[in-house]
């Protein structure tokens, strides 16, 4: 008889996290939740039991802070039933570049990339040794656009992103799976928390409808799924150029344009 691995999910008390807690208690698969809030974390946890019939454990944390993270990378390493991980705590940033506190910058920086490749690098030797296991990192499209004036935000999703691509080439002939999702604008308590007026911002997509998504693309092994990208193609043309441009590199030489004196 095959056991159901358990997934722990940062972020899990609310948002894009909280469902997909729902999502793979439908699956059964217990589970493991990540968050500041002890009192949402439990309210979820019961209602997932009640509604599921899994085991949910409430492991209270914060990421921005070294004992919380300490704890959570314990527990990755050390509990041999988690063979899921969701990267998904994350915060957002209002304002300009010029605009950050350092103490802004720090915490947004602490969450969305040290906290995420910790968590990851603490899993991942033990995903590679049993030959299996999924890591999932939640990154942004925004980690596409520095035109969109989220330039600290961006760079951390930007990091995620490339983090991930890299982590699959090494990972992925191990037998480990590597996903990043990245979202655009969805309808979450991140702009809220971020002092963010969203009132009259363009149509966002439903956090139920993100996941779903996200999940279709788990279950194919895609390794960039975007789900508010309706021409797969672009971002097929898009590696390709990168690839391309790369191709393109003599590390030796420098190109003739820079040749010239002035």
């Amino acid at each position: 008889m095959t056991t159901t691995s358990s997934v722990l999910i940062t972020g899990a008390s609310t948002g894009i996290g909280a469902i997909y807690a729902e999502r793979f208690a439908r699956r059964g698969h217990d589970l493991v939740l990540v968050a500041r809030d002890k009192a949402r974390l439990d309210t979820l946890a019961t209602r997932l039991q009640q509604e599921h019939g899994v085991a949910v454990d409430v492991l209270p944390a914060d990421l921005t802070q070294s004992s919380g993270l300490v704890a959570v990378e314990a527990r990755l390493r050390d509990d041999t039933r988690i063979g899921t991980l969701i990267n998904n705590a994350g915060i957002a940033q209002s304002g300009s570049f010029i605009e950050q506190t350092p103490d802004a910058i720090e915490r947004l920086i602490a969450l969305n990339t040290t906290a995420l490749t910790r968590l990851a690098n603490a899993v991942a030797p033990r995903f590679a040794q049993a030959g299996e296991g999924s890591i999932v990192n939640i990154s942004s499209v925004v980690g596409l656009a520095p035109e969109f004036s989220m330039s600290v935000y961006g760079a951390t999703k930007a990091f995620v992103l490339f983090l991930s691509q890299g982590m699959s080439l090494e990972l992925s002939p191990k037998g480990v799976y590597v996903q990043t999702v990245l979202p655009a604008g969805t309808y979450t308590e991140i702009w809220e928390r971020a002092g963010i007026d969203i009132s009259t911002s363009s149509e966002m997509m439903e956090v139920g409808e993100l996941v779903d998504a996200a999940l279709v693309g788990f279950d194919r092994r895609e390794l960039v799924t975007i789900p508010p990208l309706h021409n797969a193609a672009r971002w097929d043309a898009l590696d390709a150029a990168r690839q391309a441009l790369l191709s393109d590199i003599k590390q030796a030489e420098v190109a003739e344009r820079y040749k010239t004196v002035l």
